[in-house]
């Protein structure tokens, strides 16, 4: 068994797998995360590896802690990616992007795909059929536009992510809901426009904390994981001990 760590800018996420199967699911914090992760070990004696994917502020030495008890592996910009990183600037490229790249082309071989992350940040990364990862695009998540609306302004109030009852807002509030869930909705059905004016076929992914949230309102079809990432890290941890 193995056990995924994948240490966001918000949320830690964490998997047990047997093989491809995803056992079971938890959410951390960076206060708990060594007792919860010990829990986890203690429940699932079996699990043999602890793989971490990171680009929040948690040090490695942290989880240096449970080495008499797991074997850890942390994925990195030195691992093996089954895929030619084409990139400007590859060290900058961010660890989770690469990992979702790397489940993109393990998951759906021989096929165009965009991969759509919509956490803190929205990130669009697109492989090719040829296993070239060409780039993407990063832009504000739908709490962060909730957060800077109301922290970049006077009076606008800090609201949650709810659905606008239309996209004509008929007060302050349901305003900012059309034009943060709108707004974001219109973005990544825009940018999947964009692609298709060069590329006529390709699979489109959906994962990150809003999912489920947004998959519904795109008009696009598409392939939704929120547990993506955690999959490709499993398989990203599988394709470097069988390279």
């Amino acid at each position: 068994m193995l056990l995924t760590i994948d240490v966001g800018n918000t949320r830690i996420k964490a998997a047990v797998f047997e093989q491809n199967t995803l056992v079971e699911l938890f959410v951390l914090t960076q206060e708990t995360v060594l007792t919860e992760t010990k829990r986890i070990l203690n429940t699932f004696p079996k699990i043999k590896k602890l793989v971490v994917a990171s680009v929040g502020n948690i040090e490695k030495e942290l989880f240096f802690t449970l080495e008499s008890i797991v074997e850890i592996d942390f994925i990195t910009h030195e691992s093996k990616f089954p895929f030619t990183n084409l990139y400007c600037t590859p060290s900058t490229l961010g660890i989770d992007r690469m990992v979702l790249a790397a489940g993109a082309v393990l998951q759906f071989p021989n096929q165009n795909r965009l991969v759509i992350d919509t956490g803190t940040c929205i990130t669009y990364d697109f492989i090719d059929e040829n296993d070239n990862y060409l780039g993407g695009a990063i832009s504000p998540g739908l709490r962060l536009r909730y957060e800077t609306l109301h922290q970049q302004t006077a009076k606008l109030p800090l609201l949650t992510k709810k659905y606008p009852d239309s996209f004509i807002g008929n007060s302050t509030q349901e305003s900012i809901h059309s034009g943060v869930i709108n707004g974001v909705v219109l973005e990544i059905d825009g940018f999947i426009e964009l692609y298709k004016t060069q590329y006529t076929k390709f699979i489109i992914i959906l994962t990150g904390g809003d999912t489920d949230f947004l998959a519904m309102r795109l008009k696009n079809a598409i392939f939704a994981n929120s547990n993506f990432l955690l999959a490709s890290l499993n398989q990203t941890f599988q394709y470097n001990q069988n390279d």
